[in-house]
């Protein structure tokens, strides 16, 4: 479960406050990688027992949890997104690093935790941790922001585009997303430097 061991951690170094930042779409087919950095300053036992890694919580919970979350005094966040072309333009990893940096831009904070390994490039204290959506109570609030965020969004465009299943698969590899390809083509929503879309894309 999370806890605030490595906030208190930075906390001690740097002086509060401490974001926790998320990424949610780092290997979907389409749509944005979305990031949420959360600053959590006062949220009650019962909130904090109900925190824990997105991926963890079925879709319900999640949107309890968000809900309770997003207009709460107890955290502060900030969400940004990479596009699929931003993604295409360069890689998935620095798009992702410059959805962080526009997250943070929004915080007045003083370190960083990052879920993973890989650490931006920011001019702030940053630890990155690996599985930190379930060490974390900032990073796994962060991922519960950032995945919801991204579903509706998803489940949104997918009105529009109904051949892919976005309803359900978010936008991640699926054999409905993948006959949706093979029919009905890419769309601006989809990441094209993927190979299984090149693959799709040099067949036709």
């Amino acid at each position: 479960m999370p806890s605030f061991i490595h906030e208190q951690e930075l906390i001690h170094l740097y002086g509060a406050d401490v974001a926790g930042v998320d990424e949610v779409g780092y290997g979907a087919w389409a749509g944005p990688v979305v990031v949420c950095a959360a600053v959590i300053h006062d949220l009650s036992s019962e909130i904090l027992s109900m925190i824990n890694d997105s991926k963890k919580l079925n879709k319900k919970q999640r949107e309890e949890i968000y809900t309770l979350l997003i207009d709460n005094p107890g955290i502060t966040f900030s969400i940004a997104e990479s596009s699929a072309q931003e993604v295409d333009a360069s890689n998935v990893l620095k798009a992702t690093h410059d959805a962080m940096k526009r997250s943070l831009q929004n915080l007045n904070i003083k370190a960083v935790l990052v879920d993973g390994k890989n650490k931006p490039h920011i001019h702030l204290p940053c630890e990155t941790i690996i599985d930190g959506d379930s060490k974390s109570y900032s990073i796994a609030a962060a991922s519960i922001i950032a995945k919801v965020t991204r579903d509706r969004f998803m489940e949104k465009i997918h009105q529009d585009y109904p051949h892919y299943a976005w309803d359900t698969n978010v936008g991640y590899g699926t054999k409905k997303h993948t006959q949706g390809l093979l029919e009905y083509g890419v769309t601006p929503f989809h990441r094209c430097s993927y190979k299984p879309i090149l693959k799709i894309l040099n067949n036709t």
